[in-house]
């Protein structure tokens, strides 16, 4: 068994040699094409099937897999939950980008801008099939809950999507229904990935649910913070221009809250979004003018400090699971990691 580190990125940076091997061999099943192509994205290649190693993301769901399976006993089994996980992951990502019509991602171009729609539609709905089939070949005892665990996660991640879009078109979005939205499109996901480590190392069913609730509230800072991000963060940080979120005219929590709950400046952040949001293009001056509304609205100060909650309570729920000591220290770490990220 790998003794578990106590540093958050230390622990991914190593879960990343842990589940990777089983990833390639994963993606080898696909056709050459839509192999490349997701090569492509996971940045294993250049477009012409060049190997080459690009920047990738920090693995936080397949590390989360791992850690959860590690604290209970031994990592080992959830290895095929790790890649299910991430292959579920980067389909969305795929998807999202087509969504968006996000041109980058990860410093390198999106898979729709490099080929097309059509390809990047496939693509990731291969890495969505072959995520259950992972799961499926593995066999034993526990491959049938934690598939249906997926399945059900994947749903979930879909719902939110859908809410998200929606979201876009409507101005009367209320702060429960974004609320739920971003359960589903980031909670539902990092949820399911704490919870597959638990239920293929054979945990009993209230560890099961307990990692699942660290991982629900978990996602929901990660959410809360990448909305942070998607608003302030740095180019170099999140790979996006600054203010993307709002030029894609999205309403996320922090925006909601802070035309429910700011006052004169929710008020004409509102009719910013109302006069602007629907837009193709809007000029930079508008985007830093929407911004400085949201701020003024303390929407920046609320969502720091419901990222801060969220981490509480995940943290909470862990207790007396019975989890190894070393990898419960791991576990906090990588939930203080979540709201840590750089804007």
């Amino acid at each position: 068994m790998t003794s578990p580190r106590t540093n958050a990125l230390d622990w991914l940076t190593h879960a990343r040699s842990l589940f990777e091997p089983a990833m390639r061999a994963a993606v080898g099943r696909l056709d050459p094409f839509l192999g490349r192509v997701s090569s492509y994205h996971l940045g294993w290649c250049e477009p012409d099937g060049t190997p080459v190693t690009s920047p990738a993301g920090k693995a936080l769901r397949p590390g989360l897999t791992l850690l959860v399976a590690e604290a209970l006993g031994d990592h080992r089994p959830a290895v095929p939950g790790a890649v299910a996980v991430e292959l579920v992951h980067n389909f969305s990502l795929v998807h999202d980008d087509i969504i968006d019509r996000d041109r980058e991602r990860r410093h390198r171009p999106t898979v729709w801008s490099v080929w097309d729609d059509t390809t990047a539609i496939l693509a990731g709905d291969a890495m969505l099939s072959l995520a259950h089939e992972v799961l499926a070949d593995e066999g034993g005892p526990y491959a049938d809950p934690a598939s249906l665990a997926l399945a059900r996660a994947t749903r979930e991640v879909i719902r939110g999507q859908a809410r998200d879009v929606e979201f876009e078109r409507r101005d009367d979005v209320t702060l429960a229904e974004c609320l739920a939205m971003e359960a589903d499109k980031t909670g539902a996901l990092l949820a399911v990935s704490a919870s597959l480590g638990a239920i293929l190392a054979g945990a009993p069913r209230h560890v099961v649910d307990g990692c699942h609730t660290f991982g629900a509230e978990l996602g929901l800072a990660f959410q809360i913070v990448d909305d942070l991000l998607g608003i302030w963060g740095s180019p170099q940080v999140t790979g996006k221009p600054v203010f993307a979120d709002l030029a894609a005219g999205k309403k996320t929590l922090l925006v909601v809250w802070s035309i429910e709950n700011g006052g004169d400046a929710g008020a004409d952040l509102a009719a910013w979004f109302a006069t602007h949001g629907s837009r193709t293009v809007v000029e930079p001056q508008e985007l830093e003018r929407a911004a400085d509304l949201i701020e003024k609205a303390g929407g920046r100060e609320w969502a720091t400090a419901a990222a801060d909650s969220h981490v509480a309570t995940a943290l909470a729920a862990l207790d007396g699971l019975g989890l190894d000591e070393a990898a419960h220290h791991t576990l906090i770490d990588l939930a203080h990691f979540v709201t840590e990220r750089k804007l």
